[in-house]
């Protein structure tokens, strides 16, 4: 189970938490840009971007944030899996996160890599300490907010990797099970219209390509950004995602496997 589908059940449940590190009461996912600029210099925070488009973090990012670049940091470059354990804590080292920090990713396109990496950090036990900023990089510069292009790296951590939580992910044989109907399970392709259809095999401009066109039998397509606003990039209502998903018969009752073209937009 990915980012999204974490994200969908904690709105769906309106799961609401205070964490005494900080203070303050927000969605157990998400915090909001008023909040993160009011916590832009408490030492328990770590703000970390990672966006889609290369350079973006070095022509302006949220002042103390740290970069992640999600093709390198985030993966095993030669096996094309997540990063491995030593390798995550490496990073999460240099980042300065601990159990005892909030962690805050954000990103450009809704926060569309950021909730990956969140899924990422999830699965390396800091389930409870990662939270997105709710509308992203958008929300963020729409209300004119302070940038900096001076990042500043954070004292180092002294964190140890958890053992990678396994019950998050699914592997081909889940999924053949789904489509065999031996395991009943919904499979969410959150790719576009167009390329869960099969005209096209990827997005414009991306060159890893799908090797086969369409989609797995059986899926249903409710693409990223239908799930935000449009106007600011915050995810929608819990109402609104219920009726959204309910479209095309999820309801949160049977498990979900969320799917895309490589692994990262779901």
């Amino acid at each position: 189970m990915s980012a999204l589908a974490r994200l969908r059940e904690t709105l769906v449940a309106v799961a609401t938490t205070v964490l005494a590190t900080t203070a303050f009461a927000q969605s157990d996912a998400l915090v909001t840009t008023d909040w993160l600029e009011k916590n832009l210099d408490n030492p328990k925070v770590r703000i970390v971007e990672v966006s889609v488009e290369p350079g973006l973090f070095e022509r302006g990012h949220i002042p103390g944030a740290q970069n992640i670049v999600w093709h390198t940091d985030l993966v095993d470059t030669v096996e094309r899996d997540i990063a491995k354990p030593e390798k995550f804590q490496a990073l999460a080292r240099k980042l300065g996160v601990d159990k005892d920090v909030t962690v805050v990713l954000y990103g450009d396109s809704n926060n569309w890599f950021a909730a990956w990496g969140a899924w990422v950090f999830d699965i390396y036990g800091l389930r409870d300490n990662v939270k997105l900023l709710d509308g992203g990089r958008k929300k963020w510069e729409l209300e004119k907010r302070p940038v900096s292009t001076n990042p500043v790296a954070p004292k180092a951590s002294t964190f140890t990797v958890a053992e990678p939580n396994r019950k998050l992910r699914a592997r081909l044989v889940d999924v053949v099970s789904v489509v065999e109907k031996k395991t009943d399970a919904r499979i969410l392709d959150i790719r576009s219209p167009d390329e869960f259809s099969g005209k096209i095999i990827a997005p414009a401009g991306f060159q890893e390509l799908a090797l086969r066109a369409g989609h797995i039998p059986g899926s249903v397509n409710v693409p990223w950004a239908r799930a935000v606003n449009q106007v600011d990039g915050t995810l929608k209502s819990p109402e609104e995602l219920k009726k959204l998903y309910a479209e095309v018969g999820i309801d949160g009752s049977k498990p979900i496997i969320t799917t895309c073209r490589i692994g990262e937009r779901s």
